[in-house]
């Protein structure tokens, strides 16, 4: 005779779930997901949720840091570059990939996660305003570093250079939710590049 544990647990790939409420806040922004919305994509219970990821507030931030690991592994690749101008280049072509990619939401979470947000998502806004701010401030030092190395002219100024940087790349995240290619978005980055100070 063949009897299933009382009261055990269901098992759950905690990694697989993630991705999922990722896609979701991705698709959907923090407000638009409702808990109903995360716990259908994840196949898990309420209970389940709470159990392994916190609240919703927690899960977003998890899904941002699986985002950061995953979509957005570029930023950290493009940092790597051996120039300044191929950081800027990287950066600009990873968020064209990134924000277009099959089989995903167009654009990019931390740009579109929490643009339009009432009160109940002030906290994601600033979660994803902190989370750019972080980004823009990556670039800003590895353009720092371009200057001291001479690779960047010496009256360079990192902080509007990398804020450029960043400005292309979020406008980008918002043409791809409009359906702008990845191809077409290329151009804009190579466009973009065009004003990229000698050094």
């Amino acid at each position: 005779m063949c009897t299933s544990p009382i009261g055990r647990p269901r098992e759950f790939d905690a990694e697989a779930a993630l991705e999922k409420a990722m896609a979701v806040f991705w698709a959907q922004g923090y407000e638009g997901a409702s808990l109903t919305d995360l716990t259908e994509a994840m196949g898990i219970s309420r209970k389940s949720l709470y159990a392994a990821y916190g609240n919703k507030e927690d899960l977003f931030r998890k899904a941002l840091q699986r985002y950061e690991l995953g979509p957005g592994a570029y930023v950290a690749d493009a940092l790597r570059a051996p120039t300044a101008r191929e950081v800027a280049m990287a950066f600009l072509a990873g968020s064209a990939r990134a924000n277009t990619l099959p089989g995903l939401p167009a654009g990019c979470l931390g740009v579109q996660g929490a643009l339009a947000t009432g009160e109940t998502g002030r906290v994601a806004r600033d979660v994803l305003a902190a989370w750019r701010a972080g980004g823009q401030g990556l670039l800003r030092d590895r353009f720092r570093q371009a200057v001291a190395e001479g690779d960047l002219p010496s009256d360079a100024d990192p902080e509007k250079i990398a804020r450029y940087v960043m400005t292309i790349a979020n406008g980008v995240a918002v043409q791809a939710a409009g359906g702008a290619t990845c191809e077409e978005l290329q151009q804009v980055a190579d466009a973009a590049l065009r004003n990229w100070p000698p050094a």
